[in-house]
Order: C-alpha cells, then sequence, then structure tokens
C-alpha cells in the first residue's frame, strides 16, 4: 500500500523495504542526502538515478522537514 508522505515522497511497503522513496522510482531518500552531504553535485545525482532537480529538492525538503520536527533528549 503507497502513502504520500510529502509532496514527491512516499512510502510503500513493497519497495525498498518501506523506505520513502522519490515518488515514481525506487530511489530512496535517504541514499540523495547521503549523496549530496557527501559532496556530490545535485546535477550528479540527478544524472545518477534519472531524476529531476525537482525531484532531489522534493528529497531533501522532505529531510529539512523531518529533522526539524525531531526531539533530541540531551542526556
Amino acid at each position: 500500500m503507497k502513502k504520500k508522505l510529502a509532496p514527491g515522497i512516499t512510502i510503500d511497503q513493497n519497495v525498498r523495504f518501506g523506505k520513502p522513496v522519490i515518488v515514481g522510482t525506487r530511489v530512496p531518500v535517504d541514499l540523495v542526502v547521503g549523496k549530496i552531504a557527501g559532496g556530490e553535485t545535485i546535477t550528479k545525482v540527478a544524472r545518477e538515478y534519472d531524476l529531476t532537480k525537482k525531484q532531489i529538492y522534493a528529497a531533501l525538503k522532505y529531510a529539512a522537514d523531518v529533522v526539524s520536527s525531531e526531539d533530541v533528549a540531551l542526556a
């Protein structure tokens, strides 16, 4: 069963073990964010995974929204 998490981002228990992916692909959000965090350019990631810049920005926005709503407990 598919569920839309955010614009351009979905989950499906039968795709990538239910991880958030870019709509219409099997490309996980964490992979895109990790590649960019590791120094890859948006253009290179887009080319490598056959994505548009809009799809990559959707993944980055989703990741930022998740982190911004996360509560972190200080030990």
